[in-house]
């Protein structure tokens, strides 16, 4: 069957780019829950950012990611209540919620980051490495490459489970 995005080119890219968005990132989840992780692929970019920047308020954390208030709300709501995540009123503006890593929040990002982000990194690095030339070429190729070969099967073999 033809595959109209792909057919229709830059007519099409935002919704061709949001399929291989979401392809990545379900890709990324069989690899976590194939790891025993606890946590949605879409949440690490959460974790990861204060980790990167610390403790953050609610609207500065959806700014550091470039996405809307209302879904970082709903996550650090899901984090918070696996106790990942600790969110207290801000000592100069009670309105204010600041997010921040609980220690086993703090745990959990370690471990990420020593035994899964950097298999998902190489994994996504493996199925890109070929790529060369027009735009749309190398959506092209991401995408049969996704179909050849899933991240689960390019990223390297876990030695333990993440707790």
């Amino acid at each position: 069957m033809e595959d109209v995005i792909r057919s229709l080119g830059f007519l099409c890219l935002g919704s061709r780019m949001k399929r291989i968005g979401e392809q990545l990132q379900a890709e990324a989840q069989r690899l976590l829950d194939r790891l025993d992780v606890p946590v949605q692929a879409s949440q690490y970019p959460l974790l990861a950012a204060l980790d990167r920047l610390g403790p953050l308020p609610v609207g500065e954390l959806a700014q550091s990611l470039g996405i809307a208030q209302p879904g970082v709300t709903r996550s650090v709501s899901l984090l918070a209540e696996l106790g990942l995540l600790e969110v207290s009123p801000s000592i100069d503006d009670q309105r204010r919620r600041i997010v921040s890593l609980t220690r086993d929040g703090r745990r959990l990002v370690d471990v990420a980051k020593r035994e899964v982000w950097s298999r998902i990194e190489n994994a996504v690095a493996d199925l890109c490495a070929d790529l060369s030339g027009p735009l749309l070429d190398q959506l092209a190729a991401i995408e049969d490459g996704l179909a050849a070969a899933p991240l689960d099967r390019r990223a390297p073999k876990p030695r333990d489970a993440v707790q």
